[in-house]
């Protein structure tokens, strides 16, 4: 793994864009814990909550604040920034745009579901609509590595289109359903945005204004975890799921398309998703259902505890990520489809018995997440 041309000069621009992002997001979101609770926006306690008591939702805004303003920063400084003009691989200015104007829409429609508990029907209308603000802005995934050739697989325009719609509903889904647990889909996606950070400053890649922007959303969700942790006294709900969901699938998208980067390091939430969705559906259920068959279900019946099944996660998401820095598109592939398996065998390994998923979970507390 080799750097781009003038990759050390980004990284003092790509640390202080991290900092930064991680003060403000440490510094609002007590604000904006104490707005939502103030006007109700609360996750209360039920049989599927383990929290005792009324805690707020809507926590992610402070995300969105903090990438926007430092990451706003950014991309209108543009060539500016340190770094950025040595490249050849430059983004084009109306993608940047749609980055953030969809990100913007995603976390209002998000913020929509926090106050009304949106039925699931029209959150995912929603997320086909930032879906298709990023398509309409030019965010296309016009081509991906081929793991089985020397060049890389180029779509016609409608499978160009078809495959960056569902890329980016999946990913929303993805990180919607593994928003179970204290600081889980936050912290997997803080991994998943360093990876990539990382990724776009090689010579392969070299994009050094995406870097950046990772990191800055990086920054952001370390700022927010402070206050998400275990135990958490807000959570970062559908407005925050949505952004995140939104951006890091734009992310792995802008310029060189790292589609198979963010497969793999973003591994355990994508096959979480895939094999509830099978599991729902082959039971004859909505795929939205709640149920306890996520991996972070099956850990905690095994008996670890709330901070010990996150940070295994975490563990397994940083391994996934760093070996998607240092292997091909293929190798990078049959490991993703190797761990596909091996989580199906180890869930259902796990499960104490069949209809236990379809019990009501007591741990499925962050709002927004898969309810």
């Amino acid at each position: 793994m080799s750097w781009a041309e003038g990759a050390g000069d980004t990284v003092p621009v790509l640390i202080v864009g991290f900092l930064v992002a991680a003060l403000i997001a440490l510094a609002i979101t007590p604000a904006v814990r104490d707005f939502v609770r103030r006007r109700g926006i609360v996750d209360r306690p039920d049989e599927r909550r383990v929290h005792p008591r009324p805690l707020p939702r809507g926590g992610g805004v402070a995300v969105v604040v903090a990438f926007t303003l430092v990451g706003g920063a950014v991309a209108l400084l543009g060539n500016a920034v340190p770094g950025v003009a040595a490249t050849g691989k430059p983004i084009p200015p109306l993608e940047l745009v749609g980055l953030f104007a969809g990100g913007l829409v995603a976390a209002a429609i998000g913020s929509l579901d926090d106050l009304l508990d949106l039925r699931a029907r029209w959150q995912l209308l929603g997320q086909v609509v930032v879906a298709a603000i990023a398509i309409a802005f030019g965010i296309v995934v016009q081509k991906i590595d081929n793991p089985f050739a020397a060049g890389p697989l180029l779509f016609p325009t409608a499978l160009s289109i078809g495959f960056t719609l569902l890329w980016i509903v999946g990913m929303i889904n993805s990180i919607n359903f593994i928003d179970g647990l204290d600081g889980l889909s936050s912290g997997i996606a803080m991994i998943a945005a360093i990876t990539l950070g990382i990724l776009s400053l090689t010579d392969a890649v070299g994009q050094p204004i995406v870097a950046i922007l990772c990191f800055v959303l990086a920054g952001a969700l370390l700022g927010f975890l402070r206050w998400n942790f275990h135990p958490a006294v807000v959570f970062q709900g559908t407005s925050g799921v949505m952004f995140l969901g939104f951006t890091l699938a734009v992310l792995s998208i802008l310029g060189t398309a790292k589609v198979v980067v963010a497969l793999l390091v973003l591994g355990v939430p994508i096959i979480d998703s895939f094999w509830v969705i099978v599991r729902r559906i082959s039971r004859g259920r909505s795929p939205f259902s709640p149920d306890r068959g996520h991996i972070h279900h099956r850990l905690l019946d095994l008996g670890l505890s709330q901070r010990a099944t996150v940070l295994l996660i975490y563990a397994i998401c940083a391994t996934l990520g760093i070996v998607s820095l240092v292997v091909s598109a293929a190798a990078g592939l049959y490991t993703f489809l190797g761990a596909a398996v091996a989580f199906g065998l180890v869930a259902f390994a796990a499960a104490r018995q069949p209809r236990d998923a379809l019990e009501p979970t007591s741990y499925e507390n962050g709002a927004g997440g898969d309810r």
